[in-house]
């Protein structure tokens, strides 16, 4: 569930996850732009036909019945908070409390931004889990994947001072933590040695491959993993999503993640779709995503790259795309259960 839209950073990849820049969007009557004045981008919003704004999550009785209809209409035990960067959302913990009263594992994917500042309370709230998303180790690093115009090292350094703080915080508080880092060539391979020579074992890191650079990025990871002499030890596949992903155990014990896109597609809704090809469908079918809109009601979509396919959650739980979804995710399971050695 996308829960709040602004951010402090400024990268350049962002998809926002499919919805527009609010801050930059305020005041256009005809269409959205993809970016403006803050510096952010929302790369996918000059055709993927987004309808809406997004809003921030109230912690409130609308989006409780929200949560309940989406776990029982798709038998869910697990919601994931994104944004916009998750920690600047004043009642962060009570957005918590409610996912988790709902009977499900609550996660959140940040930058670190506010996290030395929430995360403690978040983990009284019932947090199960922090993924951080790292897009540089090193000021310089990060500078380079921000706007020109905040590419500021020093504006960088407070960041990862931030994040540092963060991670900290989150190992501090007993909550489990994961590093994403994204390796769009073998260049990044000093990140991830860095990664893991700077923080402790109990940060889990994890490696994805840069979906617009193809074949490099993923000979990228394979070399880096083979450099550190990681072995693959179980890979893990979830039915009816794109996510999959390998573990290798290090020669130290340490556990480090390959996180990779498969191509997954929902069978009707995606037979059709322009973008379904090898080079345009940038994830696939991944999941299904939660958002508030500016008039105060739950959307629910299925691709960021097709935001007209969004539609209101009282809608989408009666409606064939709800069931698509079911039904390809049980007819992976059983693929997949039936391919699974003995």
């Amino acid at each position: 569930m996308k829960i709040i839209d602004g951010c402090g950073m400024t990268c350049t990849f962002c998809h926002n996850e499919g919805t527009p820049v609010v801050a930059d969007n305020k005041r256009v009557t005809d269409g959205f732009v993809p970016r403006g004045a803050s510096g952010r981008v929302s790369i996918y919003i000059g055709t993927n036909g987004a309808r809406f704004l997004p809003a921030t999550i109230l912690p409130d009785a609308a989006f409780a019945a929200s949560l309940r209809l989406l776990r029982d209409a798709l038998d869910l035990d697990e919601l994931h908070l994104t944004g916009g960067e998750p920690t600047l959302h004043p009642r962060l913990a009570e957005v918590v409390r409610v996912g988790v009263e709902a009977g499900m594992r609550v996660g959140v994917t940040s930058n670190g931004e506010r996290g030395a500042a929430v995360l403690e309370g978040c983990t009284r709230a019932g947090l199960d889990r922090v993924n951080f998303s790292i897009f540089g180790t090193a000021p310089d690093e990060l500078a380079q994947v921000q706007n020109s115009r905040f590419a500021d090292v020093r504006r960088s350094e407070r960041k990862i001072s931030a994040l540092k703080a963060s991670i900290a915080t989150a190992e501090r508080a007993g909550l489990r933590a994961n590093a994403n880092i994204v390796v769009p060539n073998y260049s990044h391979a000093r990140r991830v040695r860095r990664l893991l020579d700077e923080y402790s074992p109990s940060l889990s890191v994890r490696l994805l491959n840069s979906l617009d650079d193809g074949s490099e990025s993923v000979t990228a990871v394979e070399q880096i993993l083979a450099d550190l002499g990681a072995v693959a030890v179980a890979h893990h596949v979830t039915a009816g999503v794109s996510g999959s992903r390998t573990a290798y155990e290090l020669p130290s014990g340490r556990t480090i993640w390959f996180k990779q896109i498969r191509s997954v597609r929902l069978p009707e809704t995606c037979a059709g779709c322009r973008f379904n090809n090898g080079a345009d469908c940038q994830e696939g079918f991944y999941g299904v995503r939660l958002y508030r809109d500016a008039e105060g009601g739950h959307q629910v979509g299925v691709c960021l790259q097709r935001m007209d396919l969004c539609i209101p959650v009282e809608e989408f739980v009666r409606h064939d795309l709800c069931r698509e979804v079911l039904a390809l995710r049980d007819a992976e399971y059983r693929q997949l259960s039936a391919a699974r050695p003995l």
